[in-house]
């Protein structure tokens, strides 16, 4: 198994990180990607990810910390891109949630953003809130982009926005939650080889561990959910989501 989009960096893994990867790995998740929300958030998670072997990195600027991009945040993450442990330019994207940074900010360093991972030949992964469409104006601002959008929170309808555009989508414990029937729906539809499963540890824990802080050993939880919407058995699924993240992130993810 593998989580595809974690905050192994957050102040709530701090005593028991390593603890955390190890109950991980116990329940066979291999791979986990970390994702910094700014600078230092995404220096702290690649010092993390050089002390242990199952972790790999995004470098980025959240929409939420926005602000804070500039032409010296754009030098030093192509510096921490360079890292064998970073395979891809991330959490970026828009929010129009009312909780983040003011729109024209986060669209600038979305598309700064965006325009950074193509030069790297990186993929990104992209968080989108009441956002779809713009995001997608955004994305097609830069042809070539490709990434993951990050627990996928659209309906079924715009799966396929996403899949034409060479994106996979992401699936978090929100897909576990009983009311959700619209984003289960999605998950079905979503092309066999376009879709993962993710925590956004500590965030979003599934069902059975909700109000807790989830961490990545619950990706299970929310793998079992998604294969049990497309009538799969879950060693099938998981055996096709890691070809599909080693296929998204390249050869470091190995």
């Amino acid at each position: 198994m593998i989580d595809a989009h974690a905050h192994l960096d957050d102040p709530r893994f701090a005593n028991d990180v390593t603890a955390v990867l190890e109950r991980a790995a116990a329940v066979g998740v291999l791979r986990i990607l970390s994702c910094g929300q700014d600078l230092a958030s995404s220096e702290r998670t690649l010092a993390l990810a050089r002390s242990h072997s199952g972790v790999r990195v995004a470098v980025g600027v959240h929409p939420h910390r926005a602000a804070s991009w500039s032409d010296d945040v754009a030098a030093r993450l192509t510096a921490l891109a360079k890292d064998d442990h970073v395979v891809a330019i991330g959490e970026i994207g828009v929010d129009l949630s009312g909780r983040s940074a003011p729109r024209d900010v986060q669209e600038s360093a979305f598309a700064a953003q965006l325009a950074l991972a193509h030069e790297l030949d990186l993929p990104v992964v992209v968080h989108v809130r009441d956002a779809g469409p713009l995001a997608r104006e955004i994305v097609d601002r830069v042809p070539g982009v490709r990434g993951m959008i990050h627990c996928y929170s659209e309906g079924p309808t715009e799966v396929a926005e996403w899949t034409r555009r060479a994106f996979v989508l992401s699936f978090a414990g929100t897909v576990t939650y009983p009311k959700n029937h619209l984003l289960r729906d999605a998950a079905q539809r979503c092309p066999l080889d376009r879709i993962l499963v993710e925590t956004d540890a500590p965030y979003l824990a599934p069902q059975s561990h909700r109000g807790r802080r989830n961490e990545p050993a619950f990706v299970a939880e929310t793998l079992a959910a998604v294969a049990a919407t497309r009538s799969l058995a879950v060693a099938d699924l998981a055996q096709a989501m890691s070809a599909t993240a080693a296929g998204l992130f390249g050869p470091r993810w190995r």
